[in-house]
């Protein structure tokens, strides 16, 4: 596929870096010729120096050959504006990155795929919504729904006490053979696993874990976790993902929000109705303590400054707060981060990488998640018509090494298969896979 990416800093570079890996074909377009010679030191993309929305620069960056454009820079009306004339010029596909989640309205999105603009994603708002998330469900580190909830996907870190501690995935399946959830993936030091039946799990081992509804108490158990009510909540940082994180919650618990601009402190105070806005540096632990810190069951970082949300959260976790979610940005961090004790790390970059991904495989892509700390993907397949997958058993699919069909959904029955499951026209097929072999298992369900 050819794709061509206008960016203006760290988001645009991850994608191309990302994608190129893909064995796609990239084009970067970038206004910072000293960034894009960074970019060229470390990659053998194609790049072009100037303004994506002047058409020449558009034209020569053969934008009349191109099956995908994305538009992610920092500016959203720059990116809705690259994205009419890029279609207007013959893309075949555009997306823009956005920061105002109005603009996801169903009008406006109509109004803006009349225009040349097929898609918009805003991860600030994705972002909110998975803090939210997050805030409901306690035991998983990281979760995701799929076809309106009836498979979700768990990353849970296996703690002293789990009963999976020290058993294969054989021994499991033969204990707990009536239990709707399978674990389909494991990183243990950095590495991405699909076990075998004589993989043996443990302690610290973040395992992604495929579930039915109502599985949730089972996996508790089997993890050795314990479930915590969040009734309280503290926020750093009053942009644009605060700002919408707190608009969710403040109507279900009490929410405390942190910001040390006194200009923005004032807009959110207007903004929102049952929200305590403190006007404060984040950093200054006694501060926090002061605006009542301990007595908040969570803290949220999500500051421009991934050191700060990362050593604030480290603070807030050692004086007891129960879960701790700090957005960073550096992505080099997310391992880290998550090994030294916080509990959710939340990246802007995998956010919009999570939204494009179902743009890019093979097939029919429904959705997709690209995992944290991990280079894999979880994407959710609808079987086509003439699909080879519809006319062999899961065992005869030959399926690639590096991935691993993890749940089925068939009208609003949700299945997971064993080897023997055949799959069906209309099936949606979520599936683990590692980016090596991504097209080739599309491939499968198209």
């Amino acid at each position: 596929m050819k794709i061509i990416i206008a960016g203006d800093g760290e988001v645009g570079f991850y994608l191309a870096k990302s994608l190129s890996e893909l064995n796609h074909e990239i084009t970067v377009v970038d206004p910072h010729d000293e960034l894009l010679k960074k970019l060229e030191s470390e990659t053998d993309l194609l790049t072009i120096t100037g303004d994506s929305t002047s058409p020449k620069t558009l034209a020569e960056a053969n934008v009349d050959n191109c099956d995908l454009f994305l538009s992610v820079l920092h500016d959203e009306s720059i990116n809705l504006v690259t994205c009419i004339l890029a279609k207007k010029l013959k893309a075949r596909k555009t997306v823009a990155r956005i920061s105002n989640a109005e603009l996801l309205q169903p009008k406006h999105r109509e109004m803006f795929r009349d225009l040349g603009v097929d898609e918009m994603v805003c991860p600030e708002r994705i972002a909110a919504k998975e803090i939210t998330n997050l805030l409901s469900n306690t035991v998983a580190t990281e979760f995701f729904d799929f076809s309106g909830g009836l498979l979700t996907m768990y990353l849970i870190r296996l703690e002293e006490g789990s009963e999976v501690i020290s058993r294969s995935v054989k021994d499991l399946l033969a204990t707990y053979s009536t239990m709707h959830a399978r674990i389909v993936a494991v990183l243990r030091d950095s590495e991405t696993i699909i076990p075998h039946s004589e993989f043996t799990f443990q302690v610290g081992d973040l395992a992604y874990i495929i579930s039915k509804p109502n599985q949730l108490d089972a996996i508790k158990k089997l993890a050795g976790k314990r479930d915590v009510k969040i009734r309280n909540a503290m926020i750093a940082g009053g942009g644009r993902i605060g700002r919408y994180a707190a608009q969710t919650l403040e109507d279900n618990m009490h929410i405390t929000l942190v910001d040390a601009d006194h200009t923005r402190c004032e807009e959110l105070t207007e903004l929102l109705n049952h929200t305590l806005v403190i006007n404060g540096d984040a950093t200054d632990i006694e501060m926090l303590k002061d605006e009542g810190l301990l007595n908040n069951d969570a803290f949220i970082a999500v500051t421009n400054s991934s050191e700060t949300n990362v050593l604030t959260c480290l603070h807030a976790r050692k004086l007891g707060i129960k879960r701790t979610i700090a957005l960073v940005e550096n992505t080099g961090f997310i391992n880290i981060s998550q090994n030294i004790g916080i509990d959710t790390i939340i990246n802007k970059k995998l956010i919009t990488a999570s939204y494009i991904a179902r743009f890019i495989v093979k097939g029919d892509a429904v959705s997709s998640k690209w995992l944290s700390g991990t280079n894999a993907e979880l994407i959710e397949f609808l079987v086509g018509r003439r699909s080879a997958a519809t006319r062999h058993s899961i065992k005869d699919l030959h399926l690639p090494d590096g991935a691993t069909i993890g749940g089925i959904i068939r009208g609003n029955e949700t299945i997971l298969p064993s080897r023997d499951t055949q799959l069906q026209e209309n099936d949606r097929v979520v599936v683990f896979t590692l980016p090596k072999v991504m097209d080739r298992v599309g491939r499968l369900f198209d």
